[in-house]
């Protein structure tokens, strides 16, 4: 009976602490400077009149596979 009590504490620690764990690191912090800056660089970026071309692939030839014998 014991070792099942063990066991069960166990896991519930092993559960408390899993839950204190973030999914990015602590050195990770928003920035209010860097967030302007990229929102005034996406305006800019939106509001360009010029659209690039799209490059058209190469044209090549069918790829020819080999014909199977049968003997």
């Amino acid at each position: 009976m014991r070792r099942c009590l063990r066991i069960g504490l166990a896991l519930t620690a092993l559960c408390e602490a899993s839950t204190l764990a973030y999914a990015r690191p602590p050195t990770v912090m928003n920035s209010p400077g860097y967030d302007a800056r990229l929102q005034e660089s996406r305006k800019a970026l939106n509001g360009s009149t010029t659209t690039p071309e799209l490059a058209t692939p190469p044209v090549s030839k069918p790829k020819r596979s080999k014909k199977i014998y049968t003997h």
